[in-house]
């Protein structure tokens, strides 16, 4: 009975993997990719026991096997898989091939090429293997091939992996690769390219809003990107392109920390914890467990930690979208987009998976879902995100209305109150008023307060007919501060000046206002030229004689001014400012740190 099961379940695996049989060589001909899927044969060392002179002895005895199917997906295997095809290169001025493995993830890959004269070259990649021993520097193993023409080169390639056993294999010439990687770079760049815009973009929104349901986004998008970036090849060749155990610890541990972040945004974004507890704990649970899956796989073997971590993601985003669901019938708007993403992002992770445990066959869809699906969820999430928090302020605004309508119904019953409100409401506008004409960095008056008080003194002279003169102030060689002591010493100057022209100008009736960066401006009603000159000429040496102490070290400060005297009677905020500022730029001219008034009186 035993010996009669054992036989049918023999027959199965032989049915299953194809007949074995000699395999016809592939002759090259065209500039063109060739993948080997359909022609090359294989074999499992299920021991991983054989050599080369084995594998090529059984070769050449026709003992492997064609790949089940056309696909060179096998899912998570132990042991070795040899591949066999014998190459005859038609192309004379084409020498030189590539063999490219595209699947970034296995561990070791060892490449014979036995020549008609017996010899046998070999050559060695994976991600066990330091990257700088590849031919290209490329996220795949990649192999040079020196084919003569016209004859016959056996090809063996050698794959050992804890990862998934997929050996896509594919040759090129130089200049065919050239124009492939072309566009597949492309397509990558734009990719990760939509990542970056979503993490600064989402990034400035957390800094600006502090809304933990950012933070757990910019942890959940960045984490996947790296994943990706792992999965693809490009931690091994950008990050630790020597280190093996970090190439097999880094996918594990990124897609638990995507999946911490994934859970932990999605609690906060359906405001679990308040609207349904019981979910709340299951969210934290999961995210327990991927915490622990993350610090194991520093430990656990690669085979043990990722197959696992792969199972998770699609527990963790069916866990997900049943909350989404919970909460949606529960009349939570908000989660309309959320389970839409999470739709997007489940049936591009499910390709995924599926792919790496050979249950479907690599195309455009199960190379790239991933890709695709996280793209659209990552956007989709943003969008979700950012229509949670205009809820979130329509209903803010929904409640102040609806009390100050009930402010209004009580105002009768709370006259007393209400005019205590209102004189402290008086209190709060003068002060409003007040930090809305000052500049908040040096306190003095910003600018648009300076062109209401200049226009006032320039009405008013109209009626007294005393001048009224202006000073425009510019501290020299501010940038050179600010790029040699940074821009808190640069702010600390500014305020130095600040308080320094105050202190020479407020006693004479006049007002100081920062004009802009380090530019400041004054206004001194009933000043002739003289007068004004002699006022500039206090301040210019207020300013140089006022060092600026930086952690025991004295930064000295120099100042132009150029000074005008409205005396005209069409005298205009505009005119004024200009001539002011074209007495400026003399005074700059004139080697700086010097006043200059300007000519002409209008």
């Amino acid at each position: 009975m035993l010996q009669a099961w054992l036989l049918v379940v023999a027959i199965a695996l032989l049915s299953t993997a194809g007949p074995a049989r000699a395999v016809e060589p592939l002759r090259l001909a065209g500039e063109r990719a060739i993948p080997l899927n359909d022609v090359i044969a294989y074999r499992h060392d299920v021991y991983a026991s054989d050599g080369a002179t084995d594998a090529f002895a059984q070769a050449r005895a026709g003992r492997l096997s064609p790949l089940p199917g056309g696909s060179p997906n096998f899912g998570f295997q132990k042991g070795a898989y040899w591949f066999y095809l014998p190459l005859v290169n038609m192309q004379r001025d084409e020498p030189r091939w590539l063999l490219v493995q595209q699947y970034a993830l296995s561990d070791q890959l060892d490449v014979y090429l036995r020549y008609p004269d017996g010899h046998v070259e070999h050559h060695a990649s994976g991600d066990h293997v330091p990257f700088n021993s590849r031919y290209i520097r490329y996220r795949h193993p990649n192999f040079r091939l020196d084919l003569p023409h016209g004859e016959q080169v056996e090809l063996l390639v050698r794959v050992q992996s804890q990862s998934s056993m997929q050996v896509p294999l594919v040759l090129y010439t130089p200049r065919t690769f050239t124009e492939v990687m072309r566009d597949a770079q492309f397509s990558t760049g734009l990719y990760y390219g939509i990542v970056l815009a979503l993490l600064f973009y989402n990034l400035v929104l957390w800094l600006m809003l502090r809304d933990s349901g950012y933070f757990w986004y910019l942890l959940h998008t960045g984490a996947f990107g790296l994943v990706l970036f792992t999965l693809n090849g490009y931690g091994f060749e950008y990050f630790w392109p020597n280190s093996a155990w970090l190439a097999d610890a880094s996918v594990p541990l990124s897609i638990c920390l995507a999946l911490i972040g994934m859970q932990l945004f999605t609690r906060s974004f359906l405001e679990l914890q308040e609207r349904w507890p019981r979910g709340n704990l299951v969210s934290l649970g999961v995210t327990g467990f991927f915490v622990v899956l993350g610090i194991a796989s520093f430990w656990l073997p690669y085979g043990t930690a990722t197959p696992l971590a792969s199972r998770a993601v699609l527990v963790s985003v069916v866990w997900i979208m049943v909350a989404t669901v919970v909460m949606l019938r529960r009349g939570y708007k908000p989660a309309k987009l959320l389970l839409l993403a999470w739709s997007l992002f489940l049936a591009g992770t499910t390709a995924f998976t599926l792919l790496a445990f050979g249950v479907v066959p690599p195309n455009f869809w199960t190379l790239n879902g991933v890709q695709i699906g996280s793209a659209l969820e990552m956007l989709l999430l943003s969008l979700a995100l950012g229509s949670r928090y205009a809820g979130l302020r329509n209903e803010n605004i929904r409640i102040v209305t609806e009390n100050n309508e009930r402010l209004e119904r009580s105002v009768i019953d709370r006259t007393r109150q209400l005019r205590t409100a209102m004189a402290q409401l008086g209190e709060a506008n003068v002060q409003l008023r007040e930090y809305s004409q000052r500049d908040p960095l040096t306190g003095v008056y910003n600018r648009r307060h300076f062109r209401e008080a200049l226009s006032q003194a320039l009405e008013l002279r109209g009626t007294n007919g005393q001048p009224v003169a202006l000073l425009l102030l510019d501290l020299d060689h501010f940038k050179r501060i600010n790029d040699t002591h940074g821009h808190l010493v640069g702010d600390d100057c500014l305020n130095v000046a600040a308080r320094c022209i105050e202190d020479v100008v407020q006693p004479r009736g006049g007002i100081v206002a920062r004009f802009g960066g380090e530019e400041f401006v004054a206004v001194l009603p009933g000043l002739d030229a003289q007068q004004a000159l002699q006022v500039a000429e206090a301040v210019r040496l207020r300013i140089q004689q006022t060092p600026v102490d930086n952690e025991g070290r004295n930064i000295r400060l120099s100042a132009s001014i150029g000074v005008h005297t409205a005396t005209g009677e069409r005298a205009t905020p505009e005119d004024a400012i200009r001539l002011a500022d074209e007495a400026l730029y003399r005074a700059k001219d004139d080697g700086r740190n010097c006043v200059r008034h300007s000519v002409s009186l209008v």
